[in-house]
């Protein structure tokens, strides 16, 4: 069943009098207006349906405001804060199947009802948000008490909107709060607050909405948190297929964005972003995205798609933050709108190796086996055409050098034992103990070293040393 969450809910702001008041309008000119109307209809009519859809979003949000049922998504974060405008109030969410509310505190938002808009509308906006930094110092102690965590408003999205203003945080006061009284940011009384330290890391998602609802058993009370998952499971599939169409350095890359939307309002256009792209994609040999931790989270009109971005080129290794905010189109396809990139050390790296290690696995196994077998096509198969060999160089010299040592002496026994792997300028280097025995009686034992480079068809080995054991 639906969990009531607590209320406190106040009286509307009154409305102000420059809205209440009437404005004539001259007989004369009212033919002109009409005419001047109309062709305003008609130059709509003609507008991208995705704007219209956006427009007309966001002045039913701003009127309206935007309601939100949580539930018990696979693709949640862990831990995230909810903030519902209409009863005043925080919620710590820990999502660890089913969602459970871990704290609820009493907060203030903006004076004015509604989604912010513009600078100075002394409204709190309405959406996704995440931490960006912690404050504790340097505040003003009677409006913001003695701590404050940023939030990243406005995000692409709003940026998209025309939305105005900045400096949106969450934080303390020097006295006790009372509803509506901040000029747009979330304030809670400062021991509340003060509670929560340790227990919002930076990138913490804070979703703010007009009203919120949650589910605890992961059932679906409303018709909307069916569709909200369908389209949940969709963006997870989206993301991966996005980072393998980068893998592939291929122009499927680019048909995941849309070109009207992401560069409008933002840093740089579509064409720049494309340009720059399709530089890297011709210069580099290849290129490694893994995608961890992935969170899914619904936004009004939006979805964001937060997770973990472990990049690898042949020159350059990065990490980092990744958030996508997509939007669906009239065709039903989600596609990306704005993005964001937070750089920094998430530990990544020995889970980058253990995802090669699994893919890798199979090739080696498949290639000592046919090896054992004197199997010739399948041992080529890994094989890239320029691998070397100790001093034989290219797939073809390989192939032809087996073929005469197998005719008159063929394996009996390969065995590998101690794999170990590490990452090299051409892809990853597997190291191992080799024991090697020939159906004539002879065998050695040593160190041998395979380097494999990752390609659109998968990894190939480009490079092979032994050495006496």
């Amino acid at each position: 069943m639906t969990n009531p969450l607590p209320t406190a809910r106040t009286a509307p702001h009154p409305d102000r009098a420059a809205a209440r008041a009437g404005i004539g309008l001259c007989p004369a000119l009212a033919p002109l207006l009409a005419v001047a109307l109309l062709a305003l209809l008609a130059l709509q009519t003609f507008a991208p349906r995705l704007a219209l859809a956006a427009q007309a979003a966001q002045a039913a949000q701003a009127e309206n405001g935007w309601q939100l049922h949580l539930g018990s998504e696979p693709y949640a974060p862990p831990t995230f804060l909810a903030i519902d405008k209409n009863s005043q109030h925080l919620y710590l969410f820990h999502h660890e199947s089913p969602l459970s509310l871990a704290a609820t505190f009493p907060c203030t938002t903006g004076q004015e009802l509604g989604d912010k808009q513009r600078e100075g509308d002394l409204r709190t906006p309405e959406g996704v948000y995440f931490v960006e930094r912690r404050l504790s110092s340097g505040l003003d102690y009677d409006l913001y008490g003695k701590e404050a965590y940023t939030l990243n408003y406005p995000n692409p999205v709003d940026r998209l909107r025309g939305k105005s203003g900045s400096g949106i945080w969450i934080h303390g006061r020097g006295h006790a709060i009372t509803p509506r009284e901040t000029k747009g940011c979330v304030a809670l009384n400062t021991p509340d607050l003060a509670s929560l330290r340790g227990r919002v890391p930076l990138g913490t998602p804070v979703i703010i909405a007009r009203d919120l609802q949650w589910q605890a058993d992961g059932a679906s009370p409303h018709a909307a948190d069916d569709a909200d998952a369908v389209d949940a499971k969709a963006l997870e599939q989206r993301v991966n297929d996005w980072a393998r169409a980068w893998e592939r350095r291929s122009d499927d890359f680019f048909a995941f964005y849309d070109p009207g939307t992401l560069g409008k309002r933002q840093r740089a256009t579509f064409r720049a972003f494309r340009a720059h792209k399709e530089r890297l994609f011709d210069g580099l040999p290849w290129v490694q995205v893994m995608v961890a931790d992935l969170q899914v989270l619904p936004g009004p009109g939006y979805w964001v798609t937060s997770f973990g971005q472990y990049y690898r080129t042949a020159s350059l290794t990065s990490e980092g933050v990744k958030r996508l905010y997509w939007i669906k189109g009239d065709d039903g396809v989600f596609r990306i709108v704005g993005r964001e990139w937070d750089r920094g050390r998430l530990g990544l790296e020995d889970r980058y190796k253990e995802r090669v290690r699994r893919e890798i696995a199979p090739l080696i196994e498949a290639w000592r086996s046919a090896w054992q077998k004197a199997d010739l096509d399948a041992y080529m198969a890994p094989y890239a055409a320029n691998a070397v060999q100790g001093d034989l160089a290219g797939a073809r010299a390989i192939r032809d050098y087996k073929a005469r040592v197998w005719q008159d002496n063929p394996p009996k026994s390969v065995r590998i034992d101690d794999m170990q792997l590490r990452l090299d300028p051409d892809g990853v280097a597997i190291r191992f103990t080799q024991r090697y025995q020939s159906r004539s009686g002879y065998s050695d034992t040593g160190i041998k070293q395979l380097v494999l480079a990752p390609t659109d068809t998968g990894w190939r080995i480009v490079r092979e040393d032994w050495s006496a054991r």
